[in-house]
């Protein structure tokens, strides 16, 4: 579950490293957000590109879908998917991706959602 003042990875090609959440949005006073939510993050780290022009810079504020945590969801059919980092992929207007890849696998919940781009653009299903 990620809450305010979480570190997360980024897991796509836009540049930036490290993220910090900001907030949780989707409600009234919601603290956790779990696979398939949007997040408002602040970008803290970002990789260093000599010929690349990185389009993210240090301290600029987006938002991000969280695709990886490392509490366990529980599925329908009573299994359980753990991953071992907490990641997102970092988001522009209208629910489209800033980046042109995303690296790793995204859960299978996001491919029945607004967000089939991002699905469309990961290497697989978890």
């Amino acid at each position: 579950m990620i809450q305010t003042e979480t570190l997360l990875r980024v897991t796509d090609n836009s540049g930036a490293k490290k993220v910090k959440c900001i907030k949780v949005l989707g409600g009234f006073r919601r603290k956790y957000a779990n696979y398939g939510d949007l997040i408002v993050v602040s970008i803290r780290g970002v990789k260093q590109h000599k010929k690349k022009k990185v389009k993210i810079k240090e301290g600029e504020v987006v938002h991000a879908l969280v695709v990886r945590t490392k509490a366990k969801l529980v599925r329908q059919n009573s299994s359980q998917i753990q991953c071992q980092e907490n990641s997102v992929v970092l988001i522009a207007n209208k629910n489209k991706p800033i980046a042109t890849r995303v690296l790793g696998p995204v859960p299978r919940e996001l491919r029945h959602s607004k967000f089939m781009k991002i699905a469309s653009l990961s290497s697989g299903f978890f």
